[in-house]
C-alpha cells in the first residue's frame, strides 16, 4: 500500500492538469491530435518520475531530539566532529585586518568567491581547492564587488568609477559614466551591469556590447543597497529616507515606491520565487513584504540594526547584526519565535553575508577579514547542468557563454508583470477603415480639466451617455436617408416605364 501511495504522490507532482475527455469530441481529426498530445504528456510524466532516481542528494536540516533542545545553541565547534573531511575544509577564517571591512560575492555555480576590502585589497580564489586565482592592491577605496556571467570577469565599484577585470587581475574596462558608485548588481540573463551612485543616479550598461542602456535620477538621495528580482529583472533600491523603489530601464520613474521603514534602509533581499521581499532598516526592524500586494506579511525585531541580509536557495534567511549572524528557517511563510542557527564573530563588525550556491555554506565579510561557516540545508543539493554546474570544464564554459549570448533577453522585456503582454487597441479598426478609404484617421480628443464642479463624475457619465445617444441618432438618420433614396429610385423607374400621353398615336 505504501508503494502505491508513493507512486500516486509522484504522479500528482508531475501531472500537467486534468485529462481531456476524448470520447465527447466528435471530430476525428481533433480526437487523434488530442490523443497524441495526451501520450506526450504521459511519456513526459513517466520520464520525469524515472529521472528522480538520478537525484541522489537530499537536503537535511538540524532537528532537535526533544522540545527543550534548541538548534540555535549549537556552535560550529560542536558540529565539526559530525562533518566529513570535505565539509570541514569549508569552515575557516581569513584574518585580513589591514584592509577591512570586506564585501564578498560568490559565482553562480558556487565554486569561486571574490573578496573586496574597503582600503583597496582585492582577491579571488577557488572555494573548494582554496587556490588563489588573483590578488590585487588597488590603493583606492572599494565599495562593492560583483562576479559577472562567469568567474573570468568581475566588476569592482571603486572610488570614482566602475572597473572591470579578468581572473588574472588585468584591467579590461573603465566605465566612466558610472560615477562614484556605491553598489553594483549584475543581471545574468540580460547581460546588464547596474550601479547606483552618489546623488541617486541609477545606470544600466550592457556588458556584451558596452552600450549604456539608460540612466535615471532617483531624486531620493544616495542609495547604498541594490538587489535584483530574478523572476522579472526589476531592480530594487533602498534609500536613506526609508523608501524602497523598484526600477526598470524602460521608465524614468520608479515602477513602485514603498515606504518600508521610519529610518534609512540598510539592505534588501528578494526570494527565488520573486514574490517576497525582505528589508532591514536602521529602526532595528526586519520586514517581510508580499510584492504582489505590497503589504507586510511578518515583522521581526533585531537586537541591533541589520547591516546585511541574504536568502539561500532553500529559503533560509541570514541576518547580520553588528557581531552576530542569525539564520532563520521558514521565516517568510510562518512567523518564527527563535532562529534556526546563530554564529558570533567576536569583536568584529559584520558588513556582508552571502550564501554559497549549491553548498551548505555561509560567507561572512567583516571588519577583520572573511569567515566561512556551515549551515545544514542551505544549498540546493541537485544542480542543473544547463543553468550552472560547479564541475564545468573550459570547453563547456565557452559553449555556455555563447548560448547565453544567443538567448540574451533584451532590456525592453524587463517589467513588473512578466505574464502581461499588452492591451487591445480599440481604435485599430477605425484607423484601418481610414487607410482603406483614403481619409485621415480620427484624432483622440483630450478631456479638459474644468473647475467649479463642472468635471464631476456624474456630469462625465452624462457626457459619455450623450455621446452614445448622438452616435445612435446619426446612425438612425443615415438609415432613414438611405431608405428615402431607395424609394426615390423606385419611383423614377416606375415613371420611366409608364407611357406618355402622345405615345399611343405613334403605334
Amino acid at each position: 500500500m505504501k508503494k502505491k501511495d508513493n507512486k500516486r504522490n509522484r504522479k500528482e507532482a508531475f501531472e500537467r492538469g486534468e485529462k481531456i475527455n476524448i470520447k465527447v469530441i466528435k471530430d476525428k481529426k481533433l480526437r487523434t491530435d488530442l490523443k497524441r498530445v495526451e501520450k506526450k504528456f504521459q511519456n513526459a510524466m513517466s520520464h520525469a518520475i524515472e529521472s528522480e532516481i538520478l537525484l541522489t542528494e537530499e537536503s537535511g536540516f538540524l532537528e532537535p531530539s526533544n522540545e527543550l533542545e534548541k538548534t540555535y545553541k549549537i556552535t560550529q565547534k560542536e558540529l565539526i566532529p559530525e562533518f566529513d573531511i570535505q565539509t570541514i575544509r569549508n569552515v575557516f577564517d581569513l584574518k585580513l585586518d589591514e584592509f577591512g571591512p570586506y564585501t564578498i560575492d560568490f559565482s553562480r555555480n558556487g565554486k569561486h568567491v571574490l573578496l573586496g576590502g574597503r582600503r583597496g585589497h582585492l582577491a579571488m580564489f577557488d572555494y573548494k581547492s582554496k587556490k588563489l586565482l588573483t590578488e590585487l592592491c588597488l590603493n583606492e577605496t572599494i565599495r562593492d564587488v560583483k562576479i559577472l556571467h562567469n568567474y573570468n570577469f568581475f566588476a569592482v565599484a571603486q572610488k570614482k568609477y566602475v572597473y572591470m577585470y579578468d581572473n588574472h587581475g588585468t584591467e579590461l574596462h573603465v566605465m566612466k559614466k558610472h560615477r562614484k558608485p556605491t553598489a553594483i548588481e549584475f543581471l545574468p540573463y540580460h547581460f546588464l551591469l547596474v550601479s547606483i551612485g552618489e546623488g541617486g543616479w541609477i545606470r544600466w550598461q550592457d556588458t556584451s556590447t558596452g552600450k549604456l542602456v539608460s540612466e535615471f535620477g532617483t531624486k531620493l538621495g544616495t542609495g547604498y543597497c541594490i538587489k535584483q528580482n530574478i523572476k522579472n529583472g526589476v531592480i530594487s533600491l533602498g534609500h536613506q529616507r526609508g523608501r524602497v523603489t523598484m526600477w526598470s530601464p524602460n521608465m524614468s520613474k520608479p515602477l513602485v515606491n514603498m515606504l518600508c521603514h521610519r529610518g534609512p534602509v540598510n539592505d534588501v533581499a528578494i526570494d527565488n520565487t520573486g514574490n517576497y521581499m525582505i528589508t532591514s532598516g536602521l529602526d532595528s526592524k526586519l520586514k517581510i513584504w508580499d510584492i504582489r500586494t505590497y503589504k507586510v506579511v511578518h515583522e521581526y525585531y533585531t537586537p541591533f540594526p541589520a547591516n546585511s541580509i541574504d536568502i539561500s536557495q532553500r529559503n533560509l534567511l541570514s541576518v547580520g547584526c553588528k557581531g552576530t549572524v542569525q539564520i532563520w528557517k521558514d521565516a517568510i511563510n510562518v512567523k518564527q519565535r527563535s532562529p534556526y542557527m546563530q554564529h558570533v564573530v567576536k569583536n568584529q563588525l559584520i558588513t556582508k553575508v552571502a550564501f554559497c550556491p549549491y553548498e551548505d555554506i555561509l560567507g561572512i565579510g567583516h571588519s577583520e577579514g572573511f569567515s566561512s561557516i556551515v549551515i545544514p540545508g542551505a544549498g540546493e543539493p541537485n544542480f542543473d547542468s544547463f543553468e550552472a554546474t560547479p564541475y564545468q570544464t573550459s570547453k563547456q564554459r565557452s559553449e555556455a557563454q555563447i548560448n547565453a549570448l544567443l538567448d540574451k533577453i533584451q532590456p525592453e522585456m524587463i517589467a513588473l508583470e512578466t505574464d502581461f503582454v499588452g492591451t487591445i487597441d480599440t481604435e485599430a479598426d477605425a484607423v484601418e477603415e481610414a487607410i482603406e478609404t483614403g481619409l485621415e484617421p480620427p484624432k483622440k480628443k483630450r478631456k479638459k480639466n474644468k473647475q467649479r464642479g463642472k468635471n464631476t463624475s456624474s456630469k462625465r457619465v452624462k457626457k459619455n451617455q450623450q455621446f452614445i445617444y448622438d452616435e445612435k441618432r446619426e446612425k438612425i438618420r443615415e438609415e432613414i436617408e438611405k431608405q428615402q433614396r431607395l424609394k426615390e429610385k423606385e419611383n423614377l423607374k416606375k415613371i420611366g416605364k409608364q407611357e406618355g400621353a402622345l405615345e399611343r398615336f405613334f403605334k
